[in-house]
């Protein structure tokens, strides 16, 4: 149907991330809709990134602020070109509007990386987030810049999309809000799940190079997992994540009965034998794969406000929300010990997931929105007026001209 280049800010790894899956959800919905798929990325693969060769996905390696690029897409001539977070957008959006300026051009932003970055500076600094401080940080500019020069902008999170229409005022038009695409659980699916009687002990999930979950894994040792133990001593937890480092491994105690254990192959199969799900985030943006992973294994989940944000609309809770160590170790041990309330939860999982996540709806919704878009591709850019004006590099030209008279004074 269309020829679509992805340009990745890293090669997906769907095993260890949820930007991983994110972006593998996405190649399967262009390869349902019988288009050829191009992935091309400056980052280095490893053994965790996904295997294009059965999707019959085409791999490429490309170089940055290297005019090999041009030539490459002119080749390649892409109908879509999607663009793996707004980093990739700055580094290659020029080139993709001056040598494919007819293809739609689509940025995910994962999560809105500024929110996340400006949340963690506050954290560290043991201040209160606020959006006047996001609004003056450079990085959301360079964001909100990258969202505007783009055609249609996918948004995984409900509360990034208030942020974006309400306090930015940015038309609805360039953005759509587009969370996880998932399976629908059906009766069937939730039969095998195992029962509450077979399921014991706690679960974390969390890869190693995300802050926020090496910032979990501190507090539950420290201050919330000794609480349940308290009334829970014979209960473990048992934390998985690739990429961990070293500092999360001298945490191993199996006599506080706090485990690490790393990489695992089938993180459902082992979200499915737990009965809770602890995911006590302190700051971030998005929305979590190790809840959504979690309400999909039947799995009730004890986080913090910033874990469910975005995530569950008006919809009741696959579990608990709390703020504090001792209001999430109480939560957790209602669940651990309640199986009425246990029960619920897990119920209040498959509802968010079959009402706000259905795969087939959400495909069917950016289907149609890209449709839309490409059939009126020069009106659509007409009415963003912000993003023409973010693209006119005449704007720049007495900047960059400076720029290259001092390069070149300080060669002479």
């Amino acid at each position: 149907m269309y020829n679509v280049l992805i340009i990745g800010l890293t090669w997906p790894e769907p095993l260890s991330t949820a930007a991983g899956t994110r972006m593998r959800q996405l190649i399967h919905f262009f390869l349902e809709l019988k288009c050829q798929v191009t992935f091309a990325s400056t980052g280095k693969d490893s053994p965790l990134s996904i295997d294009f060769e059965p999707l019959k996905v085409i791999a490429r390696p490309i170089l940055l602020n290297h005019d090999s690029f041009d030539e490459f897409i002119k080749d390649l001539r892409p109908d879509i070109v999607l663009f793996d977070r707004f980093l990739a957008e700055e580094q290659f959006g020029w080139r993709v509007a001056q040598f494919a300026p007819h293809a739609l051009q689509i940025l995910d932003t994962e999560d809105l990386h500024s929110l996340r970055h400006v949340r963690r500076k506050a954290f560290l600094s043991e201040k209160t987030f606020s959006v006047n401080d996001w609004l003056q940080d450079d990085m959301t500019k360079r964001e909100m810049a990258s969202i505007y020069r783009s055609d249609l902008s996918l948004i995984i999170s409900t509360f990034e999309m208030e942020l974006l229409t309400k306090v930015i005022k940015m038309p609805d038009d360039i953005l759509m809000h587009l969370p996880f695409l998932l399976e629908t659980i059906e009766k069937d699916i939730k039969s095998h799940w195992p029962s509450y009687e077979t399921r014991q002990d706690f679960v974390f999930i969390g890869n190693g190079r995300h802050a926020p979950n090496i910032d979990a894994i501190a507090w539950l040792k420290d201050e919330i997992w000794p609480l349940i133990r308290q009334k829970l001593p014979d209960a473990q937890l048992r934390i998985y994540g690739a990429y961990l480092p070293d500092i999360v491994f001298r945490m191993h105690n199996p006599q506080e009965r706090f485990l690490i254990y790393g990489q695992v192959e089938n993180i459902g199969q082992e979200l499915g034998m737990a009965r809770v799900n602890l995911a006590p985030l302190r700051f971030g943006a998005g929305i979590k794969g190790k809840l959504s992973e979690a309400m999909i294994s039947g799995t009730p989940n004890v986080t913090t406000p910033i874990g469910s944000e975005g995530m569950h609309d008006s919809l009741a809770w696959a579990g608990a929300i709390a703020d504090t160590s001792e209001q999430l170790a109480e939560a957790a041990i209602r669940l651990y010990t309640n199986k009425s309330l246990w029960l619920e939860a897990q119920e209040r999982g498959r509802t968010i997931i079959n009402t706000l996540y259905d795969k087939k709806k959400l495909q069917a919704n950016l289907r149609v929105r890209i449709e839309k878009i490409r059939n009126n591709l020069n009106e659509h850019r007409a009415h963003n007026f912000i993003g023409q004006m973010l693209t006119h590099q005449t704007m720049l030209s007495t900047k960059y001209l400076s720029k290259w008279i001092e390069a070149k004074n300080k060669n002479i």
